[in-house]
């Protein structure tokens, strides 16, 4: 029997969203502080994802300002095709609320946002049948809108607001058959994380509950994935029902940390014969949908000969046209300070997700009379960084309100390779130190021409430690001049 892996969408991609087109399925994730916002991905088998491109990928889509704390901004997108268009919604959290965006293509362009008169977060987006839009927000309420000029012509209505648990968010609603089904997440987007549902026979309501709810839960289980919720529904084009959804896979001595962010999933659903869908734990490995044609993924290894940056590449809250180039020096990435630390907002940084629990992050320097390096990071307080500068390479630690050096090397003139492994190995206990707990959930290694230099425990990269809604993104910086990057691979390793 054919099998696939979960997550199908590994490392910080929260909050999905999916949408099927004739043989093919798209699906876009939250971004937070990141630009560019909403990463888009396209495949033909609901396992195999290609990122095609970033929804939010122009300064005038995404307002994102220099202060935005970190885990603000792009939250909770939905996606839909409606009368030969695609139609996101989503809410920019410390900006101006609730906005559509739509394309003709899943590629793009997309147009300018039109705002949403409408409270509430996780906003969905449903048609009925005679072309009115509905937006149901975290609540749960709903409203009929006009999509073109973002005018509410109705409600907002309070609908259901799930069984009792805290946070009723992420709400979708969907006409099957002669009932409009809502699906909710409740419990918060921790531990007690879970995924109900109701129906009615109108979006207006009066909805009923599932017997059963919640249909999904992981919470005070044994499993390895934990967290489950935020899910969306999808009808495959063989006519089986699927759900992608959110969760963690937490690492570690208690309480465990996860450290990749919160990530995409894949499960099956049936239905009972009362109508209500039924759905199972979530496994690390399931029976695979019915086989298509899969997609190409992207390479390891980033040469940065291609005219413009790969869609996988992320910048916290802006990424100024005057700070990066392709083209000045070819087949380089080269990039201009516009900050002095990576420790407070507007630095140059570019960096991709961290995907998997064991991996490898490389890249050539050419530091110049710069300041820059490589770094692991969750917001402007928790990084981990191996810089170069006037000969030196050094390593450093930011945790909380400490900044630490922890290790200088003098280093040649010209091009140096820096390095971070991450591996799952038990952490070990400093000489002599007694009744240490080796627990966390990976060990950081940061080395500067193949001599590793320093290895730090992980969980201080981690949700549990930072606080927020994001997962680690490894990448380059500069902090003082100009520095060229020649090539940046990223390599799993085997998970043991």
């Amino acid at each position: 029997m054919r099998m696939y892996d979960n997550p199908v969408i590994g490392g910080f991609h929260p909050d999905p969203s999916v949408c099927r087109v004739g043989e093919d399925y798209y699906l876009v994730c939250s971004s937070f502080e990141y630009f560019p916002g909403v990463p888009l991905f396209h495949s033909r088998d609901l396992v195999h994802w290609r990122q095609i491109g970033n929804v939010l990928d122009r300064p005038g889509q995404l307002e994102l300002p220099d202060d935005l704390p970190a885990s603000a901004g792009i939250y909770a997108p939905t996606l839909r095709h409606h009368d030969g268009r695609f139609h996101l919604i989503t809410t920019n959290v410390g900006a101006r609320g609730n906005f559509i965006v739509t394309s003709e293509r899943p590629e793009g362009p997309w147009s300018d946002p039109v705002w949403i008169e409408l409270d509430g977060i996780d906003p969905d987006l449903a048609w009925d049948e005679d072309g009115s839009c509905w937006v149901a927000v975290a609540g749960c309420a709903v409203a009929r809108i006009d999509p073109e000029n973002g005018k509410v012509l109705e409600g907002p209505l309070p609908v259901w607001s799930g069984t009792g648990m805290q946070d009723p968010e992420a709400p979708h609603l969907y006409r099957i058959g002669e009932w409009w089904y809502l699906l909710v997440a409740e419990g918060g987007t921790g531990l007690g994380h879970s995924v109900s549902v109701a129906r009615a026979r109108t979006p207006r309501g009066p909805f009923e509950p599932a017997p059963a709810n919640p249909v999904l839960s992981h919470r005070s289980t044994g499993s390895p994935i934990q967290c489950t919720g935020h899910a969306d529904l999808v009808e495959a084009a063989d006519g089986t029902w699927w759900m992608v959804l959110l969760g963690t896979r937490p690492r570690g001595y208690f309480p465990s940390f996860h450290v990749l962010g919160r990530e995409t999933f894949l499960t099956p659903v049936e239905w009972d014969a009362d109508g209500w869908p039924r759905v199972g734990p979530v496994l690390e490995q399931h029976p695979a949908p019915a086989a298509r044609r899969p997609v190409e993924l992207p390479p390891a290894r980033d040469e940065f000969d291609a005219p413009g940056l790969a869609p996988y590449w992320l910048s916290p809250r802006r990424r100024p046209d005057d700070s990066w180039s392709l083209s000045e020096r070819p087949g380089w990435l080269t990039l201009r300070a516009t900050g002095n630390s990576l420790d407070r907002l507007g630095h140059t940084f570019v960096g991709r997700r961290q995907q998997h629990h064991d991996c490898r992050f490389t890249t050539r320097l050419d530091p110049g009379t710069g300041r820059a390096g490589l770094s692991v990071r969750l917001d402007e307080a928790h990084h981990y960084d191996i810089e170069v500068s006037g000969g030196e390479a050094a390593v450093l630690a930011r945790i909380g309100p400490v900044r630490q050096c922890l290790a200088r090397r003098a280093v040649a003139a010209g091009p140096v390779t820096l390095g971070v492994e991450i591996r799952t190995d038990a952490l070990v206990s400093p000489s002599g130190e007694q009744g240490v707990r080796a627990g966390g959930p990976d060990v950081i290694a940061l080395a500067v021409d193949g001599v590793r230099l320093a290895e730090l425990d992980g969980r201080y990269l981690s949700t549990q430690v930072a606080g927020g809604f994001t997962g680690r993104v490894a990448g380059m910086y500069v902090t003082e001049g100009t520095a060229a990057f020649d090539w940046f691979a990223y390599e799993p390793a085997p998970e043991r």
